[in-house]
């Protein structure tokens, strides 16, 4: 019965019932396995590894209970006792191709990358068709700058799945990482032909080779490889569905072109298609501020401040938001957006005289003697400081 309330998800009733079954006979693993695997299955982790333990202590020899057991350790964040689960279970069966990719998860979970690399290995081996081992795999070559065979395992990926794009792309762009132009080329174009939504796997297609001439416009200054670019990326977000990063791309490229308006428009659809490229607003303010459209500017502008920035570059956003509230003869804002700047860099001596400036500017004598006052203290004999005139 529970294994009847189970195919008809009503898990909470399974778990009742094999349970009730596991106290008729004390000594029946398989009872306490089906309560771990509907505890499972509500991802109640704790609760499943207790019960898959406890089939355990009735049979040790039973592998697949031992990965189960493994698996619902590392769900439930224990990895350390994940690791000595799974090493056990693969003592008992050593061609198990899901246990030792998890233990390659687990160590590296750990920090112990080198180890994760050759259970993985083995993981592929043992089951080349393993996609996510696969993938694992492919990002910790990359962190170690095995770059042939991080490219090995994309490619490997993108043959066991043809149609799926992505697939194609990051292969495509990992091989314009590592210089492989030509091939990387070679592959969107294999992917551009063989698509089949003809819509949006186009699209990311186009703007994956667009970013791709783009990165090498900026490289060299080549205007021939910006003109490539540039027509990539449009076809690319000519599509309703194209993401903020593709338009954001094309309006960068546009921008290097010196098409301004056309740039403008582009980026700000990129900053209300969400979710939002990471340099959306800056470029759309960069643009706008060409343009002469200074408040829009500055929208863009408190807009990126709600991004997550280092210190470093939310101290340079607020002091642009201060330089055009000054040109937009808001005085009071640039105050307080120099305020907000020097916050995020306290020992920036030219960023305290701007401040003490403007506040002077507002009438506001008791912040520019204390920006004043802290300027000193970072450097006494500076010049523009004690040439400062507060009352």
């Amino acid at each position: 019965r529970g294994e009847t309330y189970e195919r008809r998800n009503e898990l909470d009733e399974a778990v009742r019932d094999f349970r009730a079954a596991a106290a008729l006979d004390p000594t029946a693993p398989r009872a306490l396995e089906s309560v771990g695997d509907a505890l499972f299955l509500l991802q109640r982790f704790d609760r499943a590894a207790d019960s898959y333990a406890a089939a355990l202590r009735l049979d040790n020899r039973a592998a697949g209970v031992g990965y189960k057991l493994a698996l619902a350790l590392y769900r439930a964040g224990q990895i350390d006792r994940a690791v000595q689960a799974v090493d056990r279970a693969l003592r008992l069966d050593t061609q198990t191709a899901a246990a030792a990719y998890l233990l390659g998860l687990c160590l590296h979970e750990t920090h112990r990358d080198e180890e994760a690399i050759r259970w993985l290995e083995r993981a592929v081996r043992l089951s080349p068709d393993l996609v996510l081992a696969r993938e694992e795999l492919a990002d910790l070559y990359a962190a170690a700058g095995r770059h042939a065979e991080h490219l090995e395992q994309l490619r490997q990926i993108a043959l066991r799945e043809p149609t799926a794009v992505g697939r194609q792309i990051a292969l495509g762009l990992a091989q314009a990482r590592v210089g492989n132009e030509a091939s990387a080329v070679a592959t969107l174009g294999a992917a551009l032909h063989g698509a089949v939504d003809r819509t949006q796997d186009q699209s990311s297609i186009y703007g994956a080779l667009g970013t791709i001439w783009l990165e090498r416009a900026q490289a060299s200054g080549d205007r021939v490889y910006l003109a490539k670019a540039i027509e990539a990326l449009r076809q690319g977000a000519a599509g309703p569905m194209a993401s903020s990063e593709l338009l954001t791309a094309y309006g960068r490229a546009l921008l290097l072109a010196g098409q301004i308006d056309l740039a403008e428009r582009t980026l700000k659809e990129a900053s209300v298609r969400f979710p939002v490229a990471p340099s959306t607003f800056d470029l759309y303010a960069a643009a706008a501020e060409r343009q002469g459209h200074l408040d829009a500017a500055r929208r863009a502008l408190i807009d990126d401040t709600a991004l997550p920035h280092d210190d470093a570059k939310g101290a340079s956003i607020a002091r642009r938001i201060a330089a055009i509230s000054a040109q937009l003869h808001d005085p009071q804002a640039a105050a307080t957006w120099l305020a907000h700047a020097s916050a995020l860099a306290p020992h920036d001596v030219h960023g305290l005289v701007e401040l003490a400036r403007a506040e002077l500017r507002v009438h506001n004598p008791a912040g520019a003697r204390l920006a004043v006052a802290r300027g000193l203290a970072e450097d006494p004999a500076n010049q523009e400081l004690l040439a400062l005139t507060v009352p």
